[in-house]
Order: structure tokens, then sequence, then C-alpha cells
């Protein structure tokens, strides 16, 4: 049986999603069955348009909303979140809170679990919103995966640039003006790879 990833984000000018694509050809790319989820919108629509957000979201308009039921699908779930003050946005901490029926019957445990962000600036919170959020995945016993240095681009000087052993991540601008460079989605297909190969190996020993 082939490994199933699901890649779940929120993304509200298109960052996120971005990084996701390159997330989920990773998975693709190591044999995984790949399926791309964006968790329920919070913000009102007349504010997403106020502030230029409801265009950009036409972008992913077809990727389908999860339900918190649909994780225990899935070998494997690879998060993408932007940052809010150092740490994941309230869509996602939303969706996170209604996933106490799946945490009650341990429906995650053993799965893997691995995250992946964005940020404004250059140290605006990339580490901290990861290993922040790796806090929910250990309350429901999964299995966190981040990026090894085996990603050389982890250690590339010759440009600005996201990403950490924690996971990929991308900087957007202060603006929102900067899209995620090649380095940065780079990094990103090396964690869906390399999480799908883990979670590969895992189903199989199990």
């Amino acid at each position: 049986m082939s490994t199933t990833v699901q890649v779940v984000f929120y993304s509200m000018y298109g960052h996120i999603y971005k990084m996701a694509e390159a997330v989920a050809e990773g998975a693709r790319a190591a044999g995984a069955e790949v399926e791309l989820y964006r968790v329920p919108e919070l913000v009102p629509d007349d504010v997403l348009e106020q502030f230029g957000a409801k265009q950009a979201q036409t972008a992913f308009a077809h990727v389908p909303v999860i339900q918190p039921d649909q994780l225990a699908e899935a070998d494997a779930v690879i998060f993408g979140t932007p940052t809010r003050f150092g740490m994941m946005c309230a869509q996602m901490r939303n969706f996170l809170d209604m996933t106490g029926g799946l945490w009650a019957q341990g429906k995650l445990i053993g799965k893997v679990g691995s995250v992946f962000t964005s940020t404004g600036t250059q140290h605006g919170g990339q580490e901290t919103t990861i290993t922040s959020f790796h806090t929910t995945l250990l309350h429901q016993g999964m299995v966190i995966v981040g990026v090894p240095y085996s990603e050389q681009g982890l250690t590339k000087m010759d440009e600005i640039t996201g990403g950490a052993p924690y996971g990929a991540g991308t900087l957007a601008g202060a603006d929102g003006s900067r899209l995620p460079s090649e380095n940065e989605l780079s990094i990103a297909r090396f964690q869906g790879r390399h999480v799908a190969d883990i979670a590969g190996r895992l189903k199989a020993g199990s």
C-alpha cells in the first residue's frame, strides 16, 4: 500500500499555498499519494477584501476545506501556517482545537507530523512558530519530522532565505510582495520527500 500524505495549510496571500504545492511535489516524488487541503477561514469576506486578500485567495479556492476527522486517514500530515506574533495563525489554531475527538480516541498516535511556515521578516518567528506548533502534535502522539542538514539549502549564506532544521519557511516581506525563492521551494520539496519517506518506512514496519 502506498503512503498517504496530507498537506494542510492556511494561506492569506498565497505564500504558504506556493510552499504547500512544493511540499506536495516533494512527497509525490517519494511515491506518496498526496492530498492538499486548506483549513476554514475565520476572517469575514469584507475584511479580506479590504486587505486585498480575497483576490489572492482565488488562486487556491479550488483546494477543499478539510474536516478534522479526515486527519486520521493519512499516514503523515504536513501543516503549513503563516506566523502571527511568533506562533501559528488563528485559523490553524482554531482547526487544531477541533481535533479533540481525534485526541480522545488516539487516532493520530504514531502518524508523522511536520510543519512549514512564512514570516514577513528574517527574524519574524519562523522557528518559534514551528516549534510551538510541535506541542500540539506531541499531545496528539504524532512523530515529528523536520528538515535535516542533508538539505544543503539550509546552509546557504549568499542570499536571504527562510528554512530551518525545524521545517521549511519563506520570507514574504513586510508588505507581502516577496514570493518564495527557489531555495525556499527546494527546502519545501525536500521536506515533503523526507516526511513521505519516513512515513513509508514506519508504515512498512508496522
